[in-house]
């Protein structure tokens, strides 16, 4: 018998198409979104202005809360300075205290209390101090890290750092 050339056959492919990619990736896509969704969202800062009992609105409720604001200015060779209330008007003059446990820790911790005292008595529990950090020019980035770090062990959260000095403030740092 002659050999006869076999018929070849093709193979036959699998109809079924693999979908496990696609749903990874379909499932990493709507996390993405999600999360992005949430993130996206603003977020608003109480800033504990006070209410309006003040006959004159504009004087009422446009004023911050001066017997809360504790400022403290950074200035070059470890100096810091600080004072309570507005400068022109301080509920404590100005100060100048040291870094470290029995300084600025101390301090901050006997405001924060006092401010927390005087909160609960106006009917406003749990609001303690708002701090304000101004860094001078002349302060290096080591000194803003420490007063940060202070705020930190203290437990105090509401606090900023600005860069804008009064007069006032800066006739302070060059006095002593």
């Amino acid at each position: 018998m002659k050999n006869l050339p076999q018929k070849i056959r093709s193979k036959k492919l699998s109809s079924r198409v693999d979908l496990t990619a696609m749903v990874s990736v379909s499932f990493l896509l709507i996390i993405f979104f999600m999360l992005v969704g949430e993130l996206s969202k603003p977020k608003v800062m109480d800033y504990n202005i006070p209410g309006c009992i003040d006959e004159n609105l504009f004087l009422g409720c446009n004023m911050p809360d001066e017997n809360r604001t504790y400022t403290i200015l950074l200035d070059d060779n470890n100096r810091i300075i600080t004072y309570s209330g507005l400068i022109f008007v301080p509920i404590e003059a100005p100060k100048e205290v040291q870094y470290g446990k029995s300084g600025i820790r101390k301090e901050l911790l006997e405001r924060n209390r006092k401010v927390l005292e005087y909160s609960a008595q106006r009917g406003k529990p749990g609001r303690g101090i708002t701090v304000i950090i101004k860094p001078s020019k002349k302060s290096n980035y080591g000194n803003l890290v420490d007063i940060l770090g202070e705020m930190k062990i203290t437990g105090i959260n509401s606090y900023s750092i600005i860069d804008d000095y009064t007069p006032e403030e800066t006739n302070l740092l060059a006095s002593k």
